[in-house]
């Protein structure tokens, strides 16, 4: 299959929108858009962001502290800026724990690096985090199919509502007791 059809088979994969944010070698605060985001641990707090090889922000990247700044859904124009479509008036930048943040965010997640990955054409950055702050009345930008969306209106029930693998409720709770099964050995 070509690149071309890949890339619209991985658009099928909603995902929210960050920009990774970083100070180039001057110490200027720089930029860059990534749909390639995940969480990776809890213990200990790990994050992946993972860059094109010929983003400029690869260059900064290596063994550099960065933050995450998981954009909220009216920031559309944040996003457009750091994918290279420059806007007016351009994102306030502040200073963070770690490396300078995007003021107005859903998230954002200060790290420090961790570790460093080949991906192809691609390269895997896990950033340890040390700190974290969020809105609680900030819905998240998404991107799905090439363009940008909303959450829209939410479902009636949590997502994990009678589902047998239910996190909080699911097969086993914490009074659940295991007997070991005893398997007969057929003697000969």
């Amino acid at each position: 299959m070509d690149q071309r059809e890949l890339r619209n088979i991985f658009g099928q994969f909603a995902s929210g929108v960050t920009v990774i944010t970083c100070n180039n070698h001057e110490g200027t605060p720089h930029g860059a858009t990534v749909t390639a985001f995940t969480a990776v641990s809890l213990e200990p707090r790990l994050c992946q962001v993972t860059l094109t090889r010929t983003s400029k922000a690869c260059r900064f990247l290596s063994g550099a502290p960065f933050a995450v700044n998981i954009l909220a859904d009216d920031q559309v124009d944040t996003a457009l800026h750091f994918a290279g479509r420059p806007q007016s008036p351009e994102p306030v930048w502040e200073q963070g724990p770690t490396a300078p943040v995007l003021a107005g965010t859903a998230a954002t997640l200060s790290c420090v690096p961790w570790r460093e990955y080949d991906g192809g054409d691609h390269i895997i950055y896990i950033g340890e985090i040390v700190d974290a702050t969020a809105r609680a009345d900030a819905q998240p930008l998404l991107f799905y199919r090439s363009t940008f969306h909303d959450l829209g209106t939410p479902s009636a029930s949590a997502a994990w509502n009678g589902s047998l693998d239910d996190p909080h409720s699911g097969w086993f709770d914490a009074s659940t007791r295991f007997t070991p099964m005893r398997v007969a050995v057929p003697t000969a």
